[in-house]
This record gives structure tokens, sequence and C-alpha cells, in this order.
């Protein structure tokens, strides 16, 4: 790999910068001053430091997101703020998006990556993966809701995968796990059964929980266990 190219991928410098902090003699590779930015280097065998610090290289990167609402779950807008506005600066040269999406006014849980692989999988209809939502609504859930979503509903022409719901004491409410991600899917049910949202967040993705202690618009890296658990998850038939 170039050695521009490492400093792009991890985030830190553009080529242009690279190009700037090798003139200046700020970037080492193996102890030996850097004399071009194309020097060749092995990003995982290589020690590289920049003003002293050694460069941290990951082929990709992964956050967990905790979104709020008004955001649209795209890397470009012309008219609406962005998920990926809220990524820390190290990250915001990564060219990250968001794995699936959630609707402007749900909140939760959100993946953001590079890997698009990874994402292909994860989103794919045949892994199942379990996404899980609370709710709110206007009015109680009627007394059939849970079997009409456990049967697989029909919204419109299109029939939904079986979802499984456990509403709150009161009916007004509750959460309902998903394996598929149809537009507004939890909203068009709730919609069909009488009793439109209040509120919608995902509160887990791939059996991962929303980290309670992430605020609302704040990111952070996922930890070595979760990236594993979403690579099985990538590899699995099916979840259900």
């Amino acid at each position: 790999m170039r050695l521009d190219k490492l400093f792009t991928t991890v985030g830190l410098l553009s080529r242009k910068e690279c190009a700037a902090a090798v003139r200046r003699g700020r970037i080492t590779v193996n102890g030996a001053v850097a004399k071009a930015p194309d020097l060749a280097v092995d990003p995982e065998g290589d020690t590289v430091t920049l003003d002293g610090e050694r460069v941290a290289y990951a082929r990709h990167a992964y956050l967990w997101l905790n979104k709020p609402k008004g955001y649209v779950s795209a890397t470009e807008d012309g008219r609406l703020p962005v998920v990926t506005e809220l990524v820390p600066p190290e990250y915001a040269r990564r060219g990250l998006f968001p794995c699936g999406r959630l609707d402007r006014d749900t909140e939760g849980l959100l993946l953001l990556t590079d890997d698009g692989p990874l994402t292909h999988a994860l989103l794919s209809p045949k892994r199942g993966v379990r996404k899980v939502y609370r709710f709110t609504t206007e009015v109680p859930l009627p007394a059939d809701a849970e079997e009409r979503l456990l049967g697989g509903m029909m919204l419109g022409e299109v029939t939904c995968r079986p979802a499984l719901l456990s509403p709150n004491a009161d009916r007004l409410g509750g959460t309902v796990t998903l394996t598929e991600g149809k537009y507004h899917e939890v909203k068009r049910m709730m919609a069909a059964l009488g009793a439109p949202l209040l509120s919608l967040e995902r509160i887990a993705f791939a059996d991962i929980p929303l980290d309670p202690t992430l605020p609302r618009g704040a990111c952070r890296p996922l930890t070595d266990g979760e990236l594993a658990h979403l690579k099985r998850a990538a590899l699995s038939a099916d979840n259900n």
C-alpha cells in the first residue's frame, strides 16, 4: 500500500496533506524519515508514525451511532442533515455509510461502516438478522395484534415476514422484532392495526443491544466481541 493511501484509509491525512507532511519530515517508517508519499508500506507489518505517534491501521471502520430524530440515514441530502455528519472527526475521511436505514423520525441503534460486503450480508433477507424496536402508539393495540404480526401481515401487495410483538401492559406500545427492513415497515404495520405510532426507537441490531451509556447523537467504535458477533451473523443462513 502507498504511504499516502494508508493515511487516507485511516482518515488522518488527505493525499495532499500526506505529501506536505513528508516534505516536513513528520512521517517515519520503521524509524526512518519517509522520503516520498508514494513509498510502499505494509500497513500491518511496518511501524508508521506521524509526529512521533504510531499510526494504527484498520482496513475498515465500524461505529455504533445512537441516532437522534431529524437525521436522514444517508451520506448526503440536499435539504436535511444526514447521520454521517455525526461521525467523529477522526472518522470523517473514511467514507462511512449507514448499514440500512432508520427513518428520519426514528431514533436508536445504527451501524456506520465502510465495509460494503459485511453491510450487504447483514441486510440480506437470507440472513434473517434481527432488529428490535421499542415503540409507543396513539391508541391501544388490538387484541389480535400479536397473531396478525406473527402470521405475516399484508401491507398493500407486500407480505411481511413474521414479526414478534411484545405489547406493554397497557398495550400503548411495546417492542417488535423484525428480520427484514421494508420501507416504513413498523409504521405501516401499526397503522394497519389501527394504532398509529407516536415514537419509534431501534434498541437492538443482530442481537446486540443499544449501549445505554451512549448518548443520543453520539458514536463509539464496536468492541472486538461485537464485531465478531456481526461477522458471525453475516455468515448465518437464518437467525430465526
